[in-house]
């Protein structure tokens, strides 16, 4: 039962049925056996149908039923609907946070390894304290906060921003001495544990050209005070970089590279990688992952939805010991 592939069907109002259907043509047998879906069966099944997806469902009430029919099955999630591709923020909220709540319940009472949730705009559970569903599952999950770390990962690269998604004008008071203690070391910690070896890790600095390295900067004020007291604990860790030319070349030389702010290190992964990677949040007592893309509103029902970053999310979880 821990190896079931379990994908939550995220925002009603996006791209997420497309890029289920075409992930589960992509596949194998063994995966599609274990592969499972937590969202409203009937939306996922009027949304197939205005997509005109050809693929039969089938609504399970828990990972035990044996289901021998080839069909994707469906936990059936609560939902009431008029236009599958147009549910009403409220309504959306509701239901999106129901399958979160679902998710986290069984990963916490260990009948899986982790899930996957599908795209979800950020302004359905989004609060003072929570900025998007890495700091809304840490609630749930009673994770200490600051503990949660957001990763992008691709088998050659991954980068983590310190704040995630805060406004610019916030970012210099979001990051302390003891926040960058605490991120990179539940980083080192949990990718030793998934990835069974120690991470080499660059850290960014937050200004241009690190602040010059003034006296009154962040760099000389915070990060590197910060990467002293890492590598005195022993973690392999450089910096502050300048932002503006790692991602040349020297970012080759790392498995992590650590900003201070979203958009300082997604913008060039992103740039570098494209759909080929995923977002992992560490810091969770399970594993959960999610395409490195939104809700791409702007595609609905025109079958262009690229399903790549979902399928590699499919084969990380597939694959995890």
């Amino acid at each position: 039962m821990k190896n079931n592939i379990i994908i939550l069907g995220g925002d009603p109002n996006s791209i997420n049925s497309e890029i289920i259907y075409k992930t589960w043509n992509k596949v194998n047998k063994k995966i599609k056996r274990k592969f499972c879906v937590i969202a409203n069966y009937n939306l996922i099944l009027a949304q197939f149908k205005k997509l005109k997806l050809k693929i039969k469902i089938t609504k399970i009430k828990n990972f035990n039923e044996n289901i021998k029919n080839n069909n994707i099955k469906i936990i059936d999630v609560p939902l009431n609907f008029k236009d599958p591709f147009n549910v009403p923020l409220k309504v959306s909220s509701i239901y999106v946070k129901k399958c979160l709540d679902l998710a986290n319940k069984i990963s916490l009472e260990g009948k899986i390894k982790g899930f996957i949730n599908c795209p979800i705009d950020k302004k359905l559970i989004k609060t003072k304290e929570i900025h998007g569903v890495t700091e809304y599952l840490a609630r749930k999950s009673n994770v200490n906060i600051n503990s949660e770390v957001m990763m992008l990962f691709n088998r050659k690269l991954s980068v983590v921003p310190i704040t995630t998604h805060i406004d610019i004008k916030k970012i210099s008071l979001n990051i302390t001495k003891n926040i960058i203690d605490k991120k990179i070391k539940v980083l080192n910690k949990d990718f030793m544990k998934i990835f069974k070896r120690k991470p080499k890790i660059a850290v960014l600095g937050l200004n241009p050209h690190n602040g010059e390295l003034t006296k009154n900067s962040e760099e000389v004020k915070i990060i590197i005070p910060a990467i002293y007291k890492l590598k005195k604990d022993k973690l392999n860790i450089t910096g502050p970089i300048p932002a503006d030319t790692i991602f040349v070349k020297d970012y080759k030389q790392f498995d992590v590279i650590i900003g201070m702010y979203h958009d300082q290190v997604l913008i060039p992964f992103k740039t570098l990688f494209k759909f080929n990677a995923i977002n992992i949040t560490l810091g969770l007592k399970y594993i959960r992952v999610s395409p490195d893309h939104g809700t791409a509103v702007k595609l609905i029902g025109k079958n262009k939805a690229n399903y790549l970053s979902l399928f590699e999310c499919v084969n990380f979880i597939y694959k995890l010991n």
